[in-house]
């Protein structure tokens, strides 16, 4: 099973957009999260380290910390 998602984050009142592909069930569950090189070049301004920004979005992924856009329910893509 596989998904492709999009999304945004908030870092420092500023928003940027990411994509990913998870995938999971043989050896558990897994996120590959990708940011643009513009995005990364605004984070290396504000201070922050793209790859530790990238590994904190995957796990927040994995751990279900996101918030979903109004009208999508977690039931939807859920897999119980």
């Amino acid at each position: 099973m596989a998904a492709k998602i999009t999304g945004k984050f908030e870092i420092d009142n500023s928003s940027f957009r990411f994509t990913a592909i998870a995938f999971g069930r043989i050896g558990g569950q897994n996120v590959g999260v990708k940011i643009s090189k513009t995005t990364e070049k605004a984070l290396e301004k504000l201070g922050y380290v793209a790859e530790d920004v990238i590994i904190t979005i995957q796990k927040n992924l994995l751990q279900g910390d996101l918030t979903l856009p109004e009208g999508l329910k977690r039931e939807s893509f859920v897999d119980d």
